[in-house]
């Protein structure tokens, strides 16, 4: 088994690889470095650079590499920017996939794996844990791509016999090592990071949301516990399993905004009260995933809790940025 692996430079992707190359699993990257970072990668593992556009290279790669299955993670992924830039956003995320699934089919590549998110349910309704069967109605044109990227994953699976996972990724945090911690300001640890790091106070937007504090609750999944699905998914391929699969991916726990800033200032020292804004249209008060499926259909189940998120994300914070100063 080869296993191609788009998007392997990247902060989530780069995760993916060490722990399946790891676990023994022969693995070549694709890459474009846009926002990758090759000195990520082992140096045992090929980065073929070039973008899931290029039929051609494709075609060589898969070849060359005697791929017999794909870890497909490459695309765009800010929310705000796909509603500035939607067309951009379809064009890459579903286009790209498009392509990649056509030399795939061609090719007799018969196992896929698809980076979905958690961004496909919307504003989930009131419930306490969201399953892979709530409606999902996404709110941002990134979360209409990773939907209808799953629908051509199935459609594709379905016409050409190969077997799929669909895996939906809820907040994804934290590093197995400072270098390869998120180097964005995207994600909210991050963002108070940053905060922190320019002096200012962190920021919560509204604290009169239904939930027992105020603030908006969510479900973070540390990123090596994220690796080690995509491993859990790879495997079930590997085993025969065929037909298509879709899970969350999270812990299934709940933790609010306000319980995650007080955490990271104990872990950084600057406690600092946030500054409370007003609420954000769109903002669902709760979203925490129900990753029950994932541990009946992958054997996997999340092991790293949210302090060693926190902790492991600024360490790889310090390591990249000067922390303010502080009294």
């Amino acid at each position: 088994m080869t296993w191609l692996i788009t998007g392997g430079a990247g902060y989530i992707g780069a995760h993916v690889v060490r722990v399946m190359a790891g676990a023994g699993e022969d693995a070549v990257v694709l890459d474009d470095i846009s926002s990758g970072v090759p000195r990520r990668l082992p140096a045992d593992v090929p980065l073929i650079r070039g973008s899931a556009f290029d039929a051609e290279l494709l075609r060589r790669v898969l070849a060359e590499h005697g791929v017999t299955g794909v870890v497909h993670l490459a695309a765009r992924k800010q929310v705000a920017e796909s509603m500035a830039q939607p067309l951009r956003y379809y064009r890459e995320n579903v286009g790209g996939l498009a392509t990649l699934l056509e030399v795939v089919a061609e090719a007799g590549v018969r196992r896929f794996v698809f980076s979905s998110s958690a961004a496909v349910y919307g504003n989930p309704p009131d419930v306490d844990l969201v399953g892979e069967d709530t409606p999902c109605a996404p709110v941002s044109p990134y979360g209409e791509t990773k939907l209808a990227g799953e629908w051509l994953v199935r459609a594709a699976g379905r016409a050409h016999g190969i077997g799929t996972v669909c895996l939906r990724y809820f907040n994804v945090a934290g590093a197995a090592a400072p270098e390869l911690a998120d180097t964005g300001v995207h994600n909210v640890i991050p963002m108070v990071f940053d905060r922190l790091t320019r002096d200012e106070p962190p920021r919560i937007f509204g604290d009169t949301h239904p939930t027992p504090d105020g603030t908006c609750v969510r479900d973070y999944i540390h990123v090596s516990d994220l690796a080690e699905a995509h491993l859990a998914a790879a495997r079930r391929l590997t085993g025969g399993v065929t037909g298509d699969l879709t899970v969350n991916i999270g812990r299934g726990e709940g933790v609010s905004v306000r319980e995650l800033i007080d955490l990271i200032g104990e872990v950084s020292g600057d406690r600092r009260p946030a500054l409370v804004e007003p609420v954000r249209a769109g903002d669902a008060p709760r979203a925490v995933a129900d990753a029950r499926r994932a541990a009946e259909e992958l054997g996997w189940t999340a092991r790293r809790g949210v302090r060693e998120m926190v902790e492991s994300a600024w360490a790889g914070w310090c390591l990249h940025h000067a922390p303010a100063p502080r009294d």
